[in-house]
């Protein structure tokens, strides 16, 4: 056994010995003692509870709440389900090649066009294909972006203003192109001058900025953009580092479906075929179309396992509106937890404890149970048809995603499966340990502790570490 691994581990448990059980040992301590906490360990071979704090207590989640969308997503779509964009047209093509008539790119919530994630990156050079092959040669109208399988409000009213306008809150359409997300390239200079604007990446005409960045002595991004849905104008406040030729932010694009739309007929325009008027986003006329190609999106075990290790904000929302079609003709968020909470119902879930108003988990009104969790995750181990897809999707301590650094170079490092969550006073894992021939279902949730989130994951690990005690 390496040295260091062996001193660390043994410092931990013999920490622990200290404490007459765990559980005291984590609530205990100053960090915690004001702390709101809701804890569950249950065996997950006899379903016995082996410690309980406040376990029915609903207190917010951040992104564990993720778990929870990505689990009705696989159960109530499957894990092979894929979402669809459709290229339609709503004229007729003449001898000659022209399209009397309009090309539309009818979404279907597919997080993945253009996504540097998953997908296929030249995905448009694709469909300029599609469109010669059709034998068009002219369009006599114009490219039409139409998003209106979700709703317009495109961010979710629960966020924080705060958030809204960065990358990581960037708004769920019926469309989502790029990531819904835009580089912003700086270069600052002098401390305390104000950093200039170079450029947009992508490109994006109609965007402008009121630039109320400094330049400070902080090494790190404390940027953050500020703008309603829709809107092309954003706020810029916050720091970026001093003296950088170039520093990058990133923020959420307003409009992707209409920057799709206006992608792709350039992509025409330079493939020959000519186009008499400009790309919209608006959608006036009713008349019939035809649908002349499908673009279908890596299957939804891919996208469930990007959102789960790599925490996509982006992702989840898409995902999650899109299950409110269950009971709806266009995706909303208002409908998207009712379904989910009913779906939970039908099992005997305690869905008094689940308060879910977005699928990622920034709302601070969120608020789940450890309880729920537990729950969630015995179903998905025990009886879940999807069980190997939603376990595979986790991040594994010491080992990846948002889990590569918890439980490192410990004895639980690669014996965790779990999510984790994180915001401002918000610090939570949810998971299995699988320890020996010991395996484990987990959550601990904790809001509002006296000290740093590295201190409480600190905590968090001595806690999980105790049970290869048991």
């Amino acid at each position: 056994m390496n040295k260091q691994f062996y001193l660390f581990t043994l410092l931990f448990i013999s920490t622990l010995s200290f404490s007459k059980n765990p559980i005291e040992n984590f609530i205990n301590n100053p960090l915690l003692e004001n702390a709101n906490i809701s804890l569950l360990v249950r065996d997950l071979e006899t379903n016995k509870t082996i410690y309980d704090i406040r376990s029915k207590n609903s207190i917010i989640p951040a992104s564990t709440m993720k778990l929870i969308t990505t689990a009705t997503a696989l159960e109530l779509l499957g894990s092979n389900f894929c979402f669809d964009t459709k290229l339609e047209i709503d004229g007729k093509i003449d001898v000659d090649g022209v399209l009397n008539g309009n090309l539309y790119i009818r979404g279907g919530g597919d997080p993945t066009l253009g996504s540097e994630f998953l997908g296929n990156p030249d995905f448009l050079a694709n469909w300029v294909e599609v469109i010669k092959n059709a034998g068009i040669k002219k369009i006599n109208g114009k490219i039409i972006a139409d998003a209106t399988l979700y709703d317009a409000q495109g961010v979710n009213p629960k966020w924080t203003w705060e958030d809204m306008g960065n990358y990581y809150a960037a708004g769920s359409y019926g469309i989502s192109y790029m990531d819904n997300t835009y580089k912003l390239v700086l270069r600052s200079g002098l401390v305390g001058t104000t950093p200039e604007i170079i450029k947009v990446i992508p490109k994006i005409q109609q965007l402008s900025f009121e630039n109320h960045l400094k330049s400070t002595e902080i090494a790190f991004d404390s940027a953050y953009f500020y703008g309603a849905p829709h809107s092309n104008l954003r706020s810029i406040h916050g720091e970026i580092p001093a003296n950088r030729l170039e520093f990058i932010i990133k923020g959420d694009i307003p409009n992707p479906g209409l920057l799709l739309a206006e992608h792709f007929h350039n992509k025409l325009i330079f493939s020959g075929i000519t186009i008499s008027e400009l790309p919209t986003n608006v959608v006036t006329s009713n008349s019939e179309r035809k649908m002349i190609y499908i673009q279908k999106s890596p299957p939804l075990t891919d996208i469930i396992k990007e959102i789960n290790v790599h925490s996509n904000n982006g992702y989840a929302e898409q995902v999650f509106r899109y299950l409110s079609l269950k009971n709806s003709a266009v995706a909303t968020s208002n409908v998207a937890k009712e379904v989910i909470k009913a779906f939970w119902k039908t099992k005997g879930f305690p869905v008094e404890q689940l308060f879910m108003y977005d699928g990622c988990g920034l709302a601070p009104e969120d608020a789940v149970s450890a309880q729920f969790f537990v729950d969630l995750l015995m179903y998905m181990k025990m009886q879940s048809p999807n069980k190997n897809t939603f376990f595979n999707s986790l991040p594994v301590s010491g080992e990846s995603g948002t889990l590569t650094h918890f439980l490192e170079k410990t004895l639980l490092s690669g014996k965790v499966h779990a999510k984790s969550g994180t915001i401002a006073r918000v610090k939570c894992y949810a998971g299995y340990v699988e320890w020996k021939e010991k395996k484990y279902i987990f959550a601990i949730l904790v809001n509002n502790a006296n000290g740093t989130s590295k201190a409480v994951n600190r905590k968090m690990e001595e806690f999980l570490l105790s049970l290869t005690e048991n």
